[in-house]
C-alpha cells in the first residue's frame, strides 16, 4: 500500500511565537482552543490542543488498523491523535496482513497519524486533511448513528432474561418460554456453598448413555464372511467418540473412530497405567 512518509512530525510549527499558523489551525470542535504548545518530545505530534472532547461517557469502540504487505513488515506500530492531545503513542497489535488497536472516542472528528518503525506516516488509503502547516494527518469522523447497533444491542440485553439474571432481579413470577431462559435459571442455583453428603445422596444420578453408542464396533462380532482386519461400516453416531475399555493387566485401551470422505477409520490407543 502507498503510504505518505514525508513531512514528519518534528518542527511543525515555529512554537507559541508562530501567531499566524495557529490562527490557520482549528479543531473540528466548535470549542475547540489552540494552546499551541510544542511537545518536548521530538518524535511526537508537536501540536498541544483542547479538543472538546474530556467528558468520557457515550464512547464508542473504534477500530484502526494499519496494513502491510508480506514484503515490507514493519516491527512497530503505534498510533497517536488528537483524541488526547496527541499526548500517548498506543502500540497496534500485530496480525497476519495488519496491525490494528481498538480506542474508545466520543462522536466527533479527530485526526491521527501513524509511527511506523520510528517514521510518522499517513495511510494513503484512509482519509486525510492538512493542517495549518501543509503536513497530511488521516482524519476519521464519527457520528452517533454509526453506533446505534450497541445501543439497540444494549437494550435488548437489558430486556433480556441474561440482562435480568446480572441485575440481580427476582425472577419468580417470570416465564421462562426457551431454553435459553432455562439454562440461565439453572445458574441461580450455583453457590459457594459445599453441599452435605445427605444432599449428595439425594442428588439424581448421571443421566444414561444413549442407547445407540453402546453400539461400539469394537464389541461387534465379524461376520466370517467379511476380511478380518476390516470392520463393518458404523453408525454416524458412533463417530469422533473416545470409547473406553476396563482396564486389564495394567493397560488402558481408548479407541475413536473418524470419517474422512467415504473412509472410516478407527485407531486404537494403548496406555500403561
Amino acid at each position: 500500500m502507498g503510504n505518505n512518509q514525508s513531512g514528519g512530525p518534528d518542527g511543525r510549527y515555529g512554537g507559541p511565537n508562530d501567531k499566524a499558523g495557529l490562527r490557520r489551525h482549528r479543531m473540528m470542535s466548535e470549542t475547540a482552543k489552540i494552546a499551541g504548545q510544542v511537545l518536548p518530545n521530538p518524535d511526537g505530534p508537536p501540536m498541544m490542543f483542547d479538543d472538546g472532547h474530556e467528558d468520557k461517557s457515550g464512547e464508542c469502540p473504534v477500530v484502526f488498523r494499519w496494513s502491510f504487505t508480506q514484503t515490507a513488515q514493519p516491527r512497530t506500530v503505534h498510533i497517536v491523535g488528537s483524541w488526547d492531545n496527541w499526548q500517548t503513542r498506543i502500540p497496534m497489535v500485530k496480525s497476519t496482513n495488519d496491525f490494528s488497536t481498538i480506542i474508545d472516542l466520543q462522536p466527533g472528528q479527530y485526526e491521527y497519524k501513524f509511527q511506523v518503525d520510528g517514521s510518522w506516516v499517513v495511510d494513503d488509503n484512509q482519509g486525510k486533511t492538512q493542517d495549518a502547516a501543509g503536513n497530511e494527518n488521516n482524519m476519521i469522523s464519527i457520528q452517533d448513528s454509526d453506533f446505534a447497533v450497541f445501543e439497540a444491542l444494549d437494550e435488548d440485553f437489558q430486556s433480556s432474561t441474561a440482562g435480568e439474571v446480572l441485575r440481580g432481579e427476582s425472577e419468580s413470577t417470570k416465564n421462562h418460554d426457551t431454553p435459553n431462559d432455562r439454562e440461565l435459571e439453572k445458574l441461580r442455583s450455583f453457590t459457594q456453598e459445599i453441599p452435605s453428603m445427605d444432599m449428595l445422596r439425594k442428588a439424581a444420578g448421571p443421566p444414561v448413555i444413549p442407547p445407540q453408542l453402546m453400539q461400539v464396533l469394537l464389541n461387534k462380532e465379524t461376520p466370517e464372511s467379511c476380511d478380518p482386519n476390516v470392520l463393518p461400516e458404523p453408525n454416524h453416531v458412533m463417530l469422533n467418540h473416545m470409547y473406553a475399555l476396563s482396564i486389564k493387566d495394567s493397560v488402558m485401551v481408548l479407541s475413536s473412530t473418524q470419517r474422512y470422505r467415504k473412509k472410516f477409520v478407527t485407531t486404537l490407543l494403548y496406555k500403561p497405567v
